[in-house]
């Protein structure tokens, strides 16, 4: 039997190498040839089989066939950046105006080398890995994008796992992994709405309809929707991020738009924050005379890992790094994350690989500074090529 923990600590060289050729060029949303092909090549050395890529195909997969029969396993790592500059001052940072922002190099170079510890091992690996990996998670497309494309057909996969690597939840230290039962990340819905009234002269608003009035008053009835309408066992979050409306101090727009984003940790939460937004806003803007056009757009929805998946996942990441260093994660993050739709599908356990340094280099995700402590990066191939190796 191979000592997975020992051949994930020689591979950390390795996966930095992956890590560091992937952060230099980040790419973002579908735009990943140069990633893809990266992917591609190193599948092609170490003898993938039926690696899945292009003619339309969003995204790489490919096959590992274990050695005895058993269940299908996907395990899936995203690899898209951010359209932001970076200001790490890494000699491997990048320079064409995009970056890696959210760990997703290091989450992609941990599954090359989860898939190379697996081919040298596939005589014991019961039936077969799919390996996953992923475009365009950043904006919430790129799951269903593969899902649309086939991903679950070919074979059907009968769980999958994967995992996120930075500074998400607080308390852990590098060198420590967590998990968690039940909702781990929040759905991340979207919404617009335009009110629409009658523009005019600010000094006789008694002639005009005041769309911004409408918005106003939305944007507060909508804060007691959290306070006052959901319980505060059940954690949601409403934010407006955006009001637009008018130009001239002295001028009634005949317009003003909200737009924000609605949180939420469970599919019943996640349908009455809907309800409400759009019988808010409508009948504010009906009460003060005007109308309201609203657009709500589903993003992720929440991330709920699967009680047994996570048991054997806790398992696999105590064999390899000890109890002492295994954590519950005490808190979901309101934060979404597209490998949800994955676990929509089949059971799966998501769970968190913390990559801090402990001092003034730790920025939180999406920082123009932000990065990863390379040092850990072994402990996401060594749990999950040990979960393969022992979940059946």
């Amino acid at each position: 039997m191979i000592d997975v923990k020992k051949k994930a600590q020689e591979l950390n060289d390795q996966i930095i190498k992956w890590r560091r050729t992937l952060h230099a060029n980040p790419e973002v949303g579908f735009n990943t040839a140069a990633t893809e092909k990266l992917i591609v090549d190193e599948l092609g050395k170490m003898g993938a089989n039926e690696i899945r890529h292009g003619n339309g195909k969003r995204g790489v997969v490919a096959l590992i066939k274990g050695g005895k029969p058993g269940k299908v396993l996907g395990i899936r790592a995203d690899y898209d950046a951010l359209n932001m500059t970076e200001d790490t001052g890494l000699p491997f940072a990048a320079t064409n105006g995009n970056m890696h922002a959210c760990g997703h190099d290091a989450h992609t170079a941990m599954l090359l080398g989860t898939a190379k510890i697996l081919m040298e091992c596939r005589d014991e690996l019961q039936g077969t890995v799919k390996l996953i990996f992923q475009p365009s998670e950043e904006d919430g497309k790129g799951a269903p994008a593969m899902i649309e494309d086939g991903l679950f057909e070919n074979p059907s996969m009968d769980g999958i796992i994967g995992l996120h690597t930075g500074s998400l939840w607080n308390g852990f230290k590098s060198g420590e992994a967590g998990y968690r039962f039940g909702a781990l990340m929040a759905a991340s819905d979207w919404f617009t709405v335009t009110f629409e009234g009658k523009g005019g002269h600010g000094a006789t608003p008694h002639l005009t309809i005041d769309p911004v009035a409408m918005a106003c008053q939305a944007v507060n009835l909508l804060q007691l929707v959290v306070s006052r309408e959901t319980s505060p066992l059940d954690s949601a979050v409403i934010t407006v991020g955006t009001i637009q409306g008018g130009t001239m101090p002295n001028i009634i727009a005949p317009s003003c738009t909200i737009r924000g984003t609605i949180r939420s940790l469970s599919p019943e939460t996640r349908k009455h924050l809907e309800k409400r937004l759009k019988a808010i806003c409508t009948d504010v803007a009906e009460a003060l005379r005007g109308k309201a056009s609203i657009t709500f757009t589903y993003g992720p929805p929440p991330l709920i890992n699967d009680k047994g998946m996570t048991e054997k996942m806790k398992a696999a990441m105590e064999d390899i790094l000890g109890a002492d260093l295994v954590h519950e994660v005490k808190e979901p993050t309101m934060g979404g994350e597209d490998m949800a739709f994955f676990q929509e599908k089949v059971p799966g356990s998501f769970f968190f690989l913390p990559a801090t340094y402990g001092d003034e280099r730790d920025y939180p995700h999406h920082h123009p500074k932000f990065d990863v402590n390379e040092s850990v990066f072994w402990i996401g191939p060594a749990v999950m090529a040990k979960f393969a190796l022992s979940w059946q």
